[in-house]
């Protein structure tokens, strides 16, 4: 089984991060780095998929109302399964997401809209690089990535792609993968969810006529600008990637070298 040849059908935006070109021309381990949405959805035959796959470590970078208000986790086998909550309830973006996913009223989009969804969403990106939580959850992931025990390691928010986009940034600048390469995996969230995207919007829109769409469809979209947002914080805060790797996530050169080995063909 290779990242190429498995689909979730109850979570469209999963995929395998092998293949990718590393340090020293070594490829990316397939069946090693899985990101996915969260995972309650998934069909019997999604499970017998992901069996094959077998998720050695679940992380898990929900907040403990997303996890509440979403159908519980299908998992396969008995993987190790660890929270690390990357949320804040101040910021309105992780509400307004969820609420989406989940087809509920969107109760904070009067605010997000006031704001400027776009805006709010760089804030987010901007906040994984600085927010405590953040920066405790993507760090102690990142460090279960370079325990062998641990791979393969599976790792997911709610919809699989902001919280789950910056782990993905993180471990794959970690072991040397190329920015535009890097760039191009975030960004392909858009067309995996794509159909999905315009049946929520419709169902929304038919329920809530008065739905200011473009509050909302930045919301459930990646965008080169939020990851942008996050990238110009790395450098503002720390200078390079590397010294938020080391400065903001705590990663030692033990950590590095660990996450290289286990990761890279």
């Amino acid at each position: 089984m290779t990242g190429q040849d498995w689909e979730l059908v109850g979570a469209p935006n999963a995929r395998d991060l092998g293949g990718m070109l590393g340090a020293g021309g070594r490829r990316v381990r397939t069946g090693r780095l899985i990101r996915t949405p969260a995972l309650g959805r998934l069909t019997d035959e999604d499970l017998s998929t992901l069996a094959r796959i077998a998720p050695a470590c679940v992380v898990d970078l929900r907040g403990d109302s997303e996890i509440v208000a979403a159908p519980p986790n299908r998992l396969a086998g008995e993987p190790r399964v660890v929270r690390l909550p990357v949320y804040d309830a101040a910021h309105p973006v992780f509400t307004a997401v969820s609420e989406v996913l989940l087809g509920h009223d969107l109760g904070a989009e009067a605010k997000l809209a006031m704001q400027g969804s776009p805006a709010a969403m760089a804030g987010i990106y901007r906040w994984f690089v600085t927010g405590e939580a953040a920066r405790a959850g993507f760090g102690a992931a990142a460090r279960l990535a370079a325990d062998v025990g641990s791979l393969p390691l599976l790792f997911h928010c709610s919809a699989g792609k902001d919280r789950t986009g910056w782990l993905s940034v993180v471990l794959l600048t970690a072991v040397g993968v190329d920015e535009a390469a890097i760039r191009a995996d975030y960004l392909r969230t858009n067309s995996q969810t794509e159909s999905l995207r315009e049946v929520v919007l419709q169902a929304m829109r038919a329920r809530q006529p008065e739905l200011a769409e473009a509050a909302i469809r930045p919301l459930m979209e990646v965008r080169g600008a939020y990851l942008d947002a996050a990238y110009d914080e790395v450098r503002r805060v720390h200078g390079s990637f590397d010294r938020y790797l080391r400065d903001g996530l705590g990663l030692t050169d033990a950590h590095l070298a660990a996450l290289r080995d286990n990761l890279l063909d």
